[in-house]
């Protein structure tokens, strides 16, 4: 469902257009609540939700006994991050150890986890989930301990084939596949359209996970420039795929891990075209597509793909329950391809969690679940992007992600995230490390903050002792 439809939204991003317009300026002062109830006609709860939504935007602020004023840090430039510039070779720069370390305590809750790339807990309808789990286990068969059907549970697939009208997509049920996660259906796809020895491309920076699969199946990867705002560049993409036998591109065009960047509208139209012309299937991950900020859910290439060359895969492990391992690719021509290693290398995907997801998908729940989280998270960002300008030394750059769970950081150059990490995991604070999500020598002065923790004092002050250790680095 479009939040469009949402009247408070839509008054939340009239108010943010006359800020960035230049009607409302820093310091004016806006109308009361009861005052615009008197103008517009709007109930109290709508124009109070509104005021609300801008404030997380970070673009007005409340004052005591005062009223709403457009703050400064609407007027603030943020300096974003550079965009990459990868070398053409195919390099491999081991990084399993320090991903390793990373990640090798993601469970201690001592540690304040700015690394890890999924929900916390308390963001998650974990007392729906379990009422569910309950009532798949009386209605399946044998109480779900059989395996399913091998393309996936048909309820499932039906919810998230409804599911697809959100970003422009027709699909039924017979155009899914599921699987135990997103990654494992990158994984279907990468197995089935390659071989070890075959050459792939992708975006820089990449998910760590990406570039240790790619890896592990022997392939040669191919990272390219990539602006952190609007997504990998078109231009490198098309020598690539002109010059080189690429076999295969795989990218995020919603809120990329770790850069948080979004493909403009044209860039995944003349992608999708560039895939079909050079006939180079477009493995996409669009995890995070229901993560959005803005008004409405964005596209993702599979969208605009009219021959079947995009493979959409994804996940409610960012969104729902990390643990159930749901995820689903919709193989476009490759369907039965697909299936077919499925078959070899799954056979079936968890069958409770499975049905428990696809109940949850019916009637609006996973609507009005995703409308809060969606709400949290851009809370989170901002004041994440504010804590960090105040903390940071100056000349940090940051990211500003339109949706998603991620904030990519870059600093000085003479700072190594790598060596800075193990300097704040003395203080109970865990980053990721920029040179993680390459298998080049790039991102060493760059980390990745993970907004998915509610946001409270002790955070704040996490990410303010993180500014501390590096004016002292």
């Amino acid at each position: 469902m479009k939040n469009s439809n949402y009247l408070y939204l839509q008054f939340a991003d009239r108010i943010e257009k006359q800020i960035k317009s230049g009607v409302l300026n820093v310091g004016d002062k806006l109308p009361s609540i009861r005052e615009v109830c008197s103008e517009t006609g709007y109930s109290m709860s709508t124009v109070s939700k509104a005021y609300y939504e801008v404030e997380s935007r970070s673009l007005i602020e409340s004052r005591p006994q005062s009223g709403y004023y457009v703050s400064n840090t609407s007027a603030r430039v943020i300096a974003e991050p550079s965009s990459s510039s990868p070398v053409s070779k195919c390099l491999n720069i081991d990084r399993e150890d320090l991903i390793d370390q990373v990640y090798g305590n993601m469970t201690d809750k001592n540690i304040t986890m700015l690394s890890l790339g999924f929900p916390s807990n308390e963001l998650l309808p974990i007392a729906k989930l379990n009422k569910g789990m309950i009532q798949a286990m009386r209605s399946l068969p044998n109480s779900g301990t059989s395996y399913e059907e091998i393309q996936g549970n048909p309820n499932l697939r039906r919810e998230i084939a409804r599911w697809s009208f959100t970003w422009g997509g027709s699909l039924t049920e017979e155009d899914i596949i599921t699987t135990p996660g997103c990654t494992s259906a990158i994984s279907h796809c990468l197995m089935t359209l390659t071989k070890p020895g075959d050459t792939i491309i992708i975006e820089s920076p990449a998910y760590f996970g990406l570039l240790q699969l790619s890896k592990s199946l022997g392939l040669y990867i191919m990272e390219l420039p990539t602006n952190m705002t609007t997504g990998i560049e078109l231009d490198a993409v098309k020598k690539a795929i002109s010059t080189k036998k690429v076999k295969a591109c795989v990218l995020m065009s919603n809120f990329s891990n770790p850069s948080g960047s979004m493909m403009p509208v044209e860039h995944k139209k003349e992608i999708v075209r560039l895939m079909e012309f050079y006939n180079v299937p477009l493995i996409e991950d669009d995890i995070h597509g229901d993560l959005y900020f803005g008004s409405s859910r964005p596209t993702n290439c599979k969208t605009y793909d009219e021959s079947g060359i995009v493979l959409c895969c994804s996940s409610v492990s960012k969104t729902l329950a990390p643990g159930y391992r749901v995820g689903w690719v919709s193989p476009g021509k490759f369907k039965k391809e697909i299936l077919r290693n499925k078959i070899y290398h799954t056979l079936s995907s968890p069958t409770i969690t499975h049905e428990v997801v696809g109940d949850f998908l019916k009637n609006g729940r996973y609507e009005n679940h995703l409308r809060k989280i969606r709400q949290i998270l851009n809370h989170n960002c901002n004041n994440y992007i504010n804590t960090v300008l105040e903390s940071f030394p100056t000349g940090t750059k940051v990211s500003q992600p339109q949706g998603g769970f991620f904030l990519w950081v870059e600093l000085d150059k003479k700072i190594d995230t790598a060596d800075f990490y193990h300097l704040a995991m003395k203080h109970r604070i865990s980053i990721a490390p920029g040179r993680i999500f390459s298998f080049q020598d790039q991102f060493s002065n760059c980390m990745r903050l993970s907004f998915g923790l509610p946001w409270t004092n002790e955070l704040r002050q996490s990410i303010q002792t993180l500014g501390r250790l590096l004016h002292s680095y």
